[in-house]
């Protein structure tokens, strides 16, 4: 009707990717007047629209900073009180009959307690300790950890770490990332004897960290939201682990990848090699 159109669009490459472009069509005339033709430009914006989402999701992870820097003490405090009591009045042998409902409040608390550690790590703003280590260092450091947490649940853990270079690591906040990967991935695999799979190898000029359960996968849906606050496919889950996990990521202008199938869910972290290393 007016001659022009302007949108954005999905199209595919010849290779099957996707790309997101902004398409202006111009509708051309002959010279009795009547529509010829459609004449279309289209601009690549795919890096765009990334960087917008990775910038909404950054909000979301200081709006998430600030809620638990203004409510986390007020609410820890009184919870401290609370447990304190309740700890004196289960050691009264008047209220020995009751010790079952002692440790169920006991727990719950340690529980919410748990929830406010997670939001404080989003929130967490300390300097960072960055130096040239080595990643498989770190995950040999965590070895007898995991294989308890698995050995716990019935799982198991195994290493593949190949021969990679030392790269610049905040090693506290490493160790914070494969924990937290790794006990997703337990958590998500519902059989004996399942395996978490962590491994190490050189691609190009990256050092790659995988983690990988044998779970039934995360829906396709969720997969683009992940780290994404309050998010999770866990009925209890906060998902504040993962947004940790992202945060992590950033600070080491590292880049996280999903793969994810009724299989299992691997997780793909690349970090980029010093230049000097």
């Amino acid at each position: 009707h007016n001659g022009r159109w302007m949108g954005e669009v999905i199209q595919r490459r010849r290779d099957g990717s996707a790309v997101v472009v902004r398409s202006c069509w111009l509708l051309k005339r002959g010279v009795d007047g009547n529509p010829s033709g459609v004449l279309e430009f289209n601009k690549d914006i795919t890096e765009q629209k990334n960087i917008e989402k990775e910038m909404a999701r950054l909000d979301r992870l200081n709006l998430i900073g600030q809620m638990a820097a203004s409510i986390s003490h007020e609410v820890r405090n009184p919870m401290t009180t609370v447990r304190g009591f309740l700890q004196l009045l289960a050691q009264k042998e008047s209220n020995a009959k009751y010790g079952e409902y002692y440790q169920i409040m006991l727990s719950e608390l340690d529980r919410a307690n748990e929830i406010l550690n997670e939001h404080l790590s989003v929130a967490r703003s300390r300097e960072a300790d960055f130096k040239l280590q080595s990643i498989n260092d770190i995950v040999i450091s965590l070895k007898p950890l995991l294989r308890a947490d698995a050995f716990k649940v019935g799982k198991e853990v195994q290493l593949d770490l190949g021969n990679v270079p030392e790269i610049t690591l905040d090693g506290s906040e490493i160790r914070q990332l494969i924990l937290n990967l790794c006990r997703n991935g337990l958590e998500a695999m519902e059989d004996k004897g399942q395996t978490i799979r962590i491994t190490t190898f050189l691609d190009k000029r990256e050092v790659v960290l995988s983690i990988r359960d044998e779970g039934l996968g995360i829906p396709e849906k969720m997969i683009g939201k992940l780290g994404t606050p309050f998010l999770s496919t866990k009925d209890k889950g906060t998902g504040l682990g993962l947004a940790v996990c992202y945060g992590i990521a950033t600070r080491h202008k590292a880049i996280i990848d999903v793969s994810s199938s009724l299989e299992g869910t691997t997780f793909i972290i690349k970090f980029k090699i010093n230049d000097n290393s």
